[in-house]
């Protein structure tokens, strides 16, 4: 029985009203019973008090059974409303603690920025993408190859593990009433960052491979290799891209969840955040407002993401 939803009240109403209705019957009996005494029929007046007898004791009964049964749940769903308060503040505080921990790991992402948004936004080469990170070439191409060599060294792409926020939810009640969309794209986002961070590491290996034992400069200027190179820098920007879009996405969605407070496992997907982006750019610019309305801690949540802000 389902008491969350009112059902097993009104079966404990239904018994406590069944008790007190057999209760009057009893006592209407037992002014039958009062007749017969007088009318001197004995007969009857055994046959009433039975009855009388009976009606009122299975009015006690299913009267007391409704009690005991109101009283036991009563406790129960206040303990449970108390358990699930006392859960409801450990996942705001583990959310809290991811977010401070994912904000200076999201930061890193601004030197895959300066990168990928060289000569405008980045968009992948498939989607018509023509800015700088898209089309150098030649000694560009070698200045680009560089650049990334340190950026490799400068980010721990491994380090966004931290985000991870959906192992605080799986092992309590939020992952039941959270909004099976909002659910979902936590858990896509995440993906997204294993693979991304993932398929770098093996983006730089095969970059450092395409270069061979050589300088860039060297590697660049036989067509053979600045093919191959120019392939592994174009996969290398397809993740990066991909990471920092999922990983920036997935802080401030957390950040606008935590902004919410207790109320927030009865939210709505907002679509400025969760609507699929042709570009990070696109993203940038449609969920600006809504994270910039959003406060955590001293500042707002679009803060966080460090998006155009020199590190």
């Amino acid at each position: 029985m389902d008491f969350g939803t009112g059902h097993g009240y009104l079966l404990i109403g239904g018994l406590i009203l069944v008790g007190a209705g057999l209760l009057i019957l009893s006592l209407i009996v037992n002014l039958r019973v009062a007749h017969s005494v007088r009318d001197d029929v004995r007969h009857r007046e055994k046959l009433l008090e039975y009855y009388r007898n009976i009606f009122s004791q299975l009015g006690v009964i299913l009267i007391g059974i409704g009690v005991s049964l109101f009283i036991f749940f009563f406790q129960q769903n206040y303990q449970d409303q108390k358990r699930r308060e006392t859960e409801l503040q450990q996942v705001l505080a583990k959310l809290a603690a991811r977010i401070a921990r994912g904000t200076p790991v999201v930061a890193s992402l601004g030197e895959f920025d300066e990168l990928l948004d060289q000569g405008g936004p980045y968009v992948s080469p498939d989607l018509g993408g023509t800015n700088a990170a898209v089309s150098a070439q030649g000694t560009e191409l070698g200045k680009q190859v560089a650049e990334i060599l340190l950026v490799e060294r400068d980010v721990d792409v491994q380090a966004f593990d931290i985000l991870n926020l959906s192992s605080d939810f799986e092992t309590s009640f939020v992952v039941n009433e959270l909004d099976p969309t909002l659910w979902f794209n936590i858990v896509r986002d995440e993906n997204d960052i294993k693979y991304a961070t993932t398929q770098l590491a093996l983006d730089y290996k095969d970059l450092l491979d395409a270069i061979g034992g050589g300088s860039v400069e060297a590697a660049v200027a036989n067509p053979e290799k600045e093919r191959k190179i120019k392939q592994e820098v174009l996969d290398i920007f397809y993740d990066a891209d991909l990471l920092r879009l999922s990983s920036r996405r997935h802080l401030g969605r957390a950040c606008w969840l935590f902004s919410k407070g207790r109320g927030f496992v009865a939210l709505a997907p907002a679509d400025v955040i969760e609507a699929d982006a042709r570009s990070h750019q696109e993203w940038i610019d449609r969920a600006k407002p809504l994270l910039t309305q959003s406060k955590s801690g001293s500042g707002d949540c679009f803060k966080l993401l460090h998006y155009g802000q020199a590190n």
